[in-house]
């Protein structure tokens, strides 16, 4: 299986998109410091959302969608609750 994952910075409630094979690995190196470059910066990352693809292809695909600007209304979109309650 192979994920797309949202990260929402507890701090500063930005988001952070990515991709991985492992979402529970990937997700304890954001955590440490060892993720992307947004994450090593900023620390208090909270997973908030994720979609599993069987094709690594779909994933990928899905990951460039979220970050694009339709991509992030989405997102707003789907996760309307989830912000206004946080």
């Amino acid at each position: 299986m192979y994920y797309v994952y949202i990260l929402r910075n507890e701090s500063d409630q930005s988001l952070y998109i990515g991709f991985t094979s492992d979402l529970k690995r990937r997700v304890e190196e954001h955590h440490k410091g060892e993720g992307g470059r947004t994450t090593k910066i900023k620390k208090g990352w909270k997973l908030i959302y994720y979609e599993a693809y069987i094709e690594k292809s779909d994933a990928l695909g899905r990951e460039k969608f979220l970050k694009g600007g339709s991509g992030r209304k989405y997102i707003n979109k789907q996760l309307k609750n989830y912000f206004e309650t946080t």
